[in-house]
């Protein structure tokens, strides 16, 4: 990362939107992506797949360490690819979210992944995804923002996200679910979950989609990150 480098941090809990937020803020200035959390996910997944308890930090941080991740752009979004092999599906399910939220609760895993996020911040800009964006991993971003919205709202958004591809849920588990990793992720000792003290708070509970990105270009703009026409 250079000081000319541009970066965005979109940080907030799960559910939120910060995942659509960031594809297509990236997708409309044409800069690069951080999935942060996606990290996180593929580490849980890569442990899970070697056997490797989760609670074994210094298994996790070595693999942390040699971790072979690769984002790549589609259509439809991300594919994230460990060692070649697409696991975009497996790591987004709800026991990859609690494994994800397990391995961020290590202070030494964060530590490992730090450096290699950092380095994805090159020109034009970064637009990046994640929950200690603005406060860890790039501290002097000239735009933060923090997206929230309700735990009730963001458990039905999940909801009919996985009736929609098929799965068999309950609305109740995954408020339970939300409402236990919020906690978990607010109270963690290492890069706890709350916003920078310079981030714009967006809540996305009663917004869709569109009029969150048009909020975020509008705050890019007026800190001359972008032009208007970029909008």
């Amino acid at each position: 990362m250079t000081s000319s480098t541009p970066v965005i941090c979109v940080d907030g809990p799960s559910g939120a939107g910060k995942g659509t937020l960031s594809r297509e803020l990236a997708a409309r200035l044409g800069w690069h992506l951080l999935d942060s959390g996606a990290l996180y996910r593929v580490l849980g997944f890569a442990c899970r797949y070697r056997k490797i308890p989760l609670s074994d930090e210094a298994q996790v941080v070595a693999m942390a360490r040699q971790l072979d991740v690769a984002f790549v752009p589609t259509v439809a979004g991300v594919s994230v690819f460990l060692g070649g092999e697409d696991v975009s599906l497996p790591i987004r399910t709800e026991d990859g979210g609690r494994d994800a939220s397990k391995v961020a609760l290590l202070p030494a895993v964060r530590e490992a992944l730090l450096h290699r996020q950092r380095e994805l911040a090159v020109l034009p800009g970064l637009v990046a995804d994640g929950r200690d964006m603005g406060t860890v991993v790039f501290p002097t971003s000239p735009l933060k923002i923090f997206l929230t919205a309700s735990a009730k709202v963001r458990a039905e958004r999940r909801f009919h996200q996985l009736q929609g591809q098929g799965q068999s849920v309950s609305l109740a588990r995954l408020l339970s679910d939300i409402e236990e990793r919020d906690r978990r992720d607010k109270s963690r000792s290492a890069s706890p979950l709350v916003p920078a003290e310079d981030a714009v708070v967006v809540d996305s509970s009663e917004l869709s989609p569109d009029a969150v990105l048009d909020t975020v270009l509008q705050l890019a703009a007026d800190r001359r990150l972008v032009s208007e026409t970029s909008e």
